[in-house]
């Protein structure tokens, strides 16, 4: 399979294209090609199947065999049920899941399984479109409470307890999030202490916030859990590790000393069954510790293949990536639905007449309409072929290719930086697409809100958006001072210098003034710069160096202090750094989005493509205009043309929109959206037969304005 899989030969096509393709160069790049009729654009066209090909990803076969199986209705939401209605059938078809291709890719080879995680990660980002619920139970079962056995545990623990996990005879729960403590995982007061007469692990929750919170399947499915509890041996605390807890029988009765209560309806994933759970000197055997990471021993010595209490907590909660990994990929899949129902039903849908006697226009000839959506499907691309790469990252570690600390710390920075950021966009873009088909948009039957609805907890669950740029930024600056303790102090007094330069230029107004003289003879020169790759990501990178090298400024000395005062001159910057984390996300899409632009030979697919490119990356400018021009990293001329070029992106674009959704190889059994499935565009023409049959029957009544009657 390895010399014909979809990452081969995408690989393959990618080596081909670099071979005779430049970034930067070629007839796309040349000022007069701007300015291109309308009748060159009309000579363009969108090789679909192509595209298709492309957005599937390095896992296409995996993705559509997911999408195959999610056509059957038993998987799919059904709105208007009631909470308890909704959780019995997501459970059902978690059954039908269970066993299948897409779940047993998770599954290692020596328990049977496919042992592809990234395999398994992509096919169950499709379940999404069946219904989310689904999607995150599955995520749960297998993607949190399995693979935390999986990753934390060892060889005793996969044979006793995966077979049963990935049936789903053990339906379990991920216990680590606390009602007192979220995103704060090393605080969390859960205790597990040991007792070497008895061999076990005592299970207690010392207060009411300590409660374990949020959890899918402890409402109500759940048999067992991992809870995440700080492990004491010896009066010593060795801080947060992972234990095997049972927390039913097999009627669903909670054991002795387990309690909890159900978490009630949520504004979402009403299908999750997500509860609360506590414990009571429960006791557990001590080979129920997950003990990868950390071992005790009878007499109750603790040992650790890792010395660092810091770096075992972070490389203990770095196995369980995947969960970010996953919404990053679902927020995409979920979001191009979105789009696709949208634009489906603009393209169709009429509105208005610009001039009387002439038919109506559908909302997708009006240019707000297109301004308001196609910069969200050039987005939703460039998140889409971030994603790829993030989920090559994860399988190149999790399959023990690259799995060193270096790729560890990189997957985990770069899988908090793109949930964030796709997670955010999944909200901001369905609440367009919900405004942007009006009443419609509004009905659940047309799936947009229900799926707003869902998405609304993943920009929270897995980590807080806010806390994961936070995680983002401090590489970022960490990264910033490594730069600087490499320097010698030549290098850094010239860097000095050149930074004080630097910002004399931009605070003058010198660096806007020179581009004006650059810019005012021809207009296409800012259009052509702007459209430039060079120009483009000089833009983007400049943004996030400038807001780091700020911040370290603003921090400078701060190390040197007490503790208090570290923590005070971070939380005074704590805005521009998480803006900063932003902004390095947003580069990183549009880096992987110019990279996908390799893969991709056929002149008119390519030429598509290098509009959307250029529409995400001038659109995130664009949103941040303010910035560029108050620091004189733009012209107020070249900041007009950003506006300007933009629109003629659009109106470009135009033509081809449909193409692109159509590459998002969606079926009607996946949208399920009635707005989307032809039947807007059938009252349409039953709409214009009437007034035609009406005319020609001469019963269509005179205007009172008089003039050619509609």
């Amino acid at each position: 399979m390895a010399t014909t899989s979809p990452r081969n030969r995408l690989s393959r096509r990618a080596a081909r294209s670099r071979a005779h393709h430049t970034a930067g160069t070629g007839p796309e790049h040349d000022v007069e090609s701007e300015f291109a009729t309308e009748a060159q654009d009309a000579e363009i066209s969108v090789d679909t199947a192509l595209l298709r090909d492309v957005l599937a990803g390095a896992y296409a076969e995996e993705r559509r065999a997911s999408r195959e199986l999610i056509k059957d209705e038993r998987f799919h939401h059904v709105p208007g049920r009631t909470k308890e209605e909704q959780r019995d059938r997501t459970f059902e078809a978690l059954k039908s899941l269970a066993g299948s291709d897409a779940v047993m890719a998770g599954l290692p080879t020596d328990q049977g399984g496919g042992g592809r995680p990234g395999a398994y990660v992509a096919s169950f980002e499709e379940f999404v479109l069946a219904d989310a619920s689904l999607q995150i139970k599955a995520g749960v079962q297998w993607g949190l409470f399995g693979s935390a056995v999986l990753n934390l545990g060892t060889q005793a623990h996969h044979d006793k307890w995966l077979p049963d996990i990935w049936d789903l005879k053990i339906p379990g729960a991920f216990a680590m999030t606390e009602t007192g403590h979220g995103s704060d995982v090393a605080s969390i007061a859960t205790t597990a202490t040991y007792d070497p007469e008895s061999q076990e692990f005592e299970i207690h929750t010392p207060h009411r916030a300590a409660w374990k919170d949020y959890l899918g399947n402890a409402a109500i499915h759940g048999r067992a859990a991992v809870v995440f509890a700080q492990l004491i041996t010896g009066g010593v605390n060795h801080g947060v590790h992972a234990l095997y807890v049972p927390i039913r029988n097999d009627d669903g009765q909670f054991l002795p000393g387990v309690g909890g209560e159900d978490d009630g309806h949520k504004g979402g994933l009403n299908g999750v069954d997500n509860g609360r759970l506590h414990f009571t000197h429960v006791r557990v055997p001590r080979e129920n510790l997950l003990d990868r990471y950390g071992h005790v021993d009878p007499d109750g010595t603790y040992t650790s293949p890792i010395e660092s209490p810091g770096r075992r907590f972070f490389t203990m909660l770095g196995t369980l990536v995947q969960g970010r990994v996953s919404l990053d990929g679902s927020s995409v899949v979920a979001t191009r639905a979105g789009l696709a129902i949208a634009l489906t039903y603009a393209n169709e849908r009429r509105q208005f007449s610009p001039v009387q006697g002439q038919p109506e226009r559908t909302l997708l000839d009006y240019h707000r309409h297109r301004r308001r959506l196609f910069p969200y499907v050039a987005r939703v691309l460039a998140a889409g072929f971030a994603h790829e790469e993030l989920l090559e990252a994860y399988d190149d570690v999790f399959s023990g290719r690259t799995d060193t600390d270096d790729a560890r710390q990189d997957l985990e920075t770069l899988a908090a930086a793109m949930k964030a950021t796709s997670t955010r966009l999944a909200l901001d873009a369905l609440q367009e697409c919900r405004e942007a088909c009006g009443g419609s948009g509004f009905l659940s039957e047309n799936r947009i809100v229900d799926l707003h609805h869902d998405m609304d907890v993943y920009a929270t669950f897995e980590g807080d958006n806010t806390v994961l740029m936070q995680l983002v930024a401090k590489r970022l600056l960490g990264d910033h001072a490594r730069e600087f303790a490499r320097m010698d102090v030549g290098v850094m007094a010239r860097w000095v210098a050149d930074r004080a330069t630097e910002t004399a230029v931009n605070r003058s107004g010198l660096r806007g003034l020179s581009q004006v003289f650059r810019d005012s003879a021809d207009p296409r020169r800012s259009v052509n710069a702007l459209r430039d790759p060079e120009t483009q990501r000089s833009l983007l990178t400049d943004r996030v160096r400038s807001m780091i090298g700020e911040v370290a400024e603003n921090m400078r000395g701060a190390g040197k202090g007490s503790p208090e005062a570290t923590a005070e001159a971070f939380d005074r910057n704590q805005h521009r750094l998480i803006e900063a984390a932003r902004a390095h996300a947003h580069l990183l899409q549009w880096e992987a989005f110019t990279r996908a632009l390799d893969t991709v030979e056929d002149p008119g697919t390519h030429q598509v493509l290098l509009w959307l490119r250029d529409l995400y990356g001038l659109s995130v400018i664009e949103e941040h205009l303010d910035w560029y021009l108050s620091h004189g990293r733009m012209s107020l001329m070249r900041g007009r043309m950003v506006e300007s070029y933009v629109d003629r992106l659009v109106t470009r674009l135009r033509p081809h929109i449909m193409d692109v959704v159509d590459s998002f190889d969606l079926a009607p059994e996946h949208l399920r959206a009635r707005i989307a499935s032809g039947a807007e565009a059938q009252r349409q023409q039953e709409a214009a037969d009437w007034v035609a049959a009406e005319k020609a029957a001469g019963r269509w009544p005179r205007s009172e304005k008089g003039g050619t009657n509609r």
